[in-house]
């Protein structure tokens, strides 16, 4: 058999396609068979670019597509799309060629009512609100100055290093127990609770922070049940949330005694009485300096008040002797003024006696100078005896008299005196005045 024969018994062979010419073939064959249509489905994976473009996928029970709308189209819609939300597109079936993906082209949106999680979401926050879980008055302060702190996360979760990490930074002296539980996942729920509960019944704990990195709504579905939210309300410690992005809100938020953007949010949050004291410390150090300052101020002039009042025993003496010679002068002034006042009263009873008795009365005139004198000598020598006695007080009270005795004055350096020896420290050197002269010396030890 020739070739020729050969050639012409076999079927003619189908063209060899590249890979960008089949991607076209099959866009042409998609766009050519599906005319620009409304398609309803749940937002969920959605993504605003910096271009300004929107990306999302619209799924239902068993599908799901990825769309996009470009910037021109985007920028008029009238609310903005959200995970969750049940719209309703108008859109181009279309392959994206590069990658050979299945994509709906959309021109334009319309709010076909949100998700079934998100109606959920909305059903479950109203019933919970109006039981009053989630209203100011029944919320807790988290305490300024936690002693331990409880942190409820996955093991795997980024949210853990995150929360570690700033609380080792702002208040590293504070313990942190970590409480594991999965924030994911159809278990996730129960053993939340499970975490919530066991972080409570610890009594060396203050306040618990319940953490999970972002997601979608999907992603954050444990957080969003009811079982989660009645355990943060029944849990003993505050509870503070850090779930998610700035963005996301759930109801363990809105229970939560405080609630913060992140998981780095809460932790800041819970150590922020920390970095105040810390802020506040050199304010407080010069204020206790200037306090100090003032009392030992007022402290040395009470005491220079006292000294000025308080007079060395020779001055005392000195003035105790004046007031004796004041007494003395006075006394003798008296004294003259009674024999003045007898002699005038002798003279005129002499000017009237007919005959006077001159004998008598120089007899009566000496027993009265002799009473005077007696008199005036008594009262001389009580004041002696009264000088004599504070005299002998006030040379107790000289500290040469005590150092006369064999004591000894010890003083420092700068002058003042000591009183005791645990004031001294090894090796300080003092001076020692005796009742004559005196010594320095160098202290060896304390007793």
């Amino acid at each position: 058999m020739s070739s020729t024969s050969l050639q012409s018994e076999l079927p003619a062979l189908a063209p060899v396609l590249s890979v960008s010419a089949l991607n076209r073939l099959a866009r042409q064959a998609i766009e050519g068979a599906l005319p620009l249509l409304w398609v309803s489905g749940e937002v969920s994976n959605l993504s605003y670019a910096a271009s300004g473009h929107l990306y999302f996928s619209l799924k239902d029970e068993a599908a799901q597509a990825r769309c996009v709308m470009f910037r021109n189209r985007a920028q008029l819609v009238p609310f903005r799309v959200a995970n969750g939300m049940r719209l309703e597109v108008r859109a181009l079936a279309t392959l994206y060629e590069p990658r050979g993906e299945f994509q709906l082209d959309i021109e334009s949106v319309r709010r076909a009512g949100v998700g079934a999680l998100y109606e959920a979401y909305e059903r479950l926050k109203a019933r919970l609100d109006a039981e009053g879980l989630f209203a100011p008055a029944r919320k807790r302060a988290a305490p300024r100055l936690p002693r331990r702190i409880a942190l409820v996360t996955s093991l795997q979760a980024a949210a853990m290093h995150d929360v570690l990490t700033t609380l080792s930074r702002r208040s590293p002296h504070v313990p942190v127990l970590v409480v594991p539980a999965p924030v994911q996942g159809e278990d996730a729920p129960r053993r939340i609770v499970e975490a919530l509960a066991a972080a409570g019944a610890r009594r060396d704990c203050d306040v618990a922070i319940l953490a999970r990195g972002g997601g979608s709504i999907e992603d954050l579905r444990a957080f969003n049940e009811e079982a989660v939210a009645r355990a943060i309300a029944a849990c003993a410690l505050p509870v503070v949330t850090g779930i998610g992005h700035e963005t996301d809100t759930t109801i363990a938020d809105l229970v939560a005694d405080e609630r913060a953007a992140t998981p780095t949010a809460a932790a800041e949050l819970v150590s922020a009485g920390y970095v105040e004291a810390r802020e506040r410390l050199p304010a407080l150090g010069a204020h206790l300096h200037r306090a100090a300052h003032r009392i030992l101020e007022r402290a040395m002039q009470r005491t220079d008040l006292a000294a000025s009042r308080l007079l060395a025993p020779g001055e005392r003496l000195r003035r105790l002797r004046l007031g004796v010679d004041h007494l003395a002068r006075r006394i003798e002034g008296v004294w003259r003024s009674s024999v003045l006042e007898r002699r005038h009263a002798i003279e005129r009873m002499r000017l009237r006696l007919v005959r006077p008795d001159f004998a008598g009365a120089r007899q009566r005139l000496g027993m009265i100078e002799h009473r005077l004198a007696a008199a005036r000598g008594a009262q001389f020598d009580g004041r002696r005896a009264r000088m004599r006695e504070i005299g002998a007080r006030l040379l107790q009270l000289d500290p040469r008299a005590a150092l006369s005795r064999g004591y000894a004055i010890v003083r420092r350096a700068d002058g003042t005196i000591v009183t005791e020896g645990a004031a001294l420290g090894a090796g300080e050197a003092i001076d020692i005045r005796f009742a004559s002269g005196g010594a320095e010396a160098r202290v060896i030890r304390t007793r």
